[in-house]
């Protein structure tokens, strides 16, 4: 059994799952059958056995989804001889060691990055916390606040609102470990206004045929909230049910784009359009942000002042992406 050969490596709610849909599209291509395999977010033993660490109440991190290498490796068995093999870990980017974990393992491995406006990236993952019933709080601006202690307490990663929108220095680690060459990255509002033209670029730093055209008409994890407790609790259960489900088939079988429009119609008659970002609470993050944005753009070599354009503006990106990128 193989290993991937290219990672998507987040950031989580930056479009990595209709990436990740995408490009298990492409006949020379195989995307792992879960999407969210995790398994490079922890320690590893020299025998290959995954060291879980210390588990609490569900805010706080959760046990590993695979138990060693070979259960990992068992993914990838239905692999034909595609040219690009790959998995979509949104927290690959944040979580400290992963990097060096994927380097140790997977040396010659192509990383894919996705990047989005922090600000509007925190306020994105907030309100998809907040759908499935993780997030204990309703207010954007307390859970910031409460940011740091949640962290000194252990929680999980997915409750990092602010702290993960610093990529400058989680993208600097995979810079360092596998080269410029080997780390693509784009960006979150590029694959919103042209999904194919990025989807094709990645298809070159991919190294498989670029003329590809994927069907983009499949929006994934919009920004939305439930309509109230009953519709939370029917969203979850039906999420674990597909879960479970489609991981008995590829991502580019035909079971995937049917079961996937069903799981889309039922929760458009569940979820409400989000409340927009207060411009203030916007404003701020962005202005905490600066600094970091001016790094980033020499570090990928981007220009991003477009994303500390008229800070006060109330935000519509989320706005957008309630249905979908």
């Amino acid at each position: 059994m193989t290993l991937p050969n290219f990672f998507i490596i987040g950031a989580q709610k930056a479009g990595t799952t209709s990436l990740y849909h995408y490009l298990a599209q492409h006949p020379d291509i195989y995307m792992s059958p879960v999407k969210e395999p995790g398994f490079f977010n922890y320690e590893i033993t020299p025998g290959g056995e995954v060291i879980p660490g210390e588990f609490g109440d569900p805010h706080h991190r959760r046990a590993p989804r695979f138990s060693n290498l070979d259960e990992y490796r068992a993914l990838f068995r239905g692999a034909t001889g595609e040219a690009a093999i790959g998995e979509a870990s949104p927290l690959y980017i944040y979580v400290p060691g992963t990097a060096r974990r994927i380097k140790r393992y997977v040396p010659e491995a192509k990383i894919v990055a996705l990047l989005r406006n922090p600000a509007d990236r925190a306020y994105s993952a907030f309100l998809n916390a907040v759908r499935y019933g993780g997030e204990p709080l309703t207010d954007f601006a307390r859970a910031l606040r409460e940011e740091e202690e949640r962290i000194r307490n252990d929680w999980h990663y997915v409750f990092h609102y602010r702290s993960r929108g610093f990529y400058h220095a989680q993208l600097e680690r995979y810079y360092e470990l596998f080269g410029r060459e080997r780390v693509g990255v784009w960006l979150y509002e590029e694959l919103r206004s042209d999904p194919v033209g990025v989807t094709r670029s990645v298809l070159r730093f991919l190294g498989v045929g670029d003329s590809f055209v994927p069907d983009t008409s499949l929006k994934h994890n919009p920004s939305a909230l439930p309509g109230g407790r009953v519709s939370r609790a029917a969203i979850r259960a039906m999420d674990r049910m597909a879960s479970t489900f489609l991981e008995n088939f590829t991502a580019n079988s035909r079971v995937y784009p049917l079961a996937s429009r069903m799981r889309q119609r039922i929760q458009s008659r569940l979820l409400a359009r989000p409340p927009r970002l207060d411009p203030a609470i916007r404003s701020e993050l962005l202005e905490g942000y600066r600094e970091e944005i001016l790094r980033l753009q020499n570090l990928i070599g981007r220009d991003l002042s477009v994303w500390l354009e008229d800070e006060s503006r109330p935000d519509t990106a989320h706005q957008a992406a309630y249905k979908g990128v």
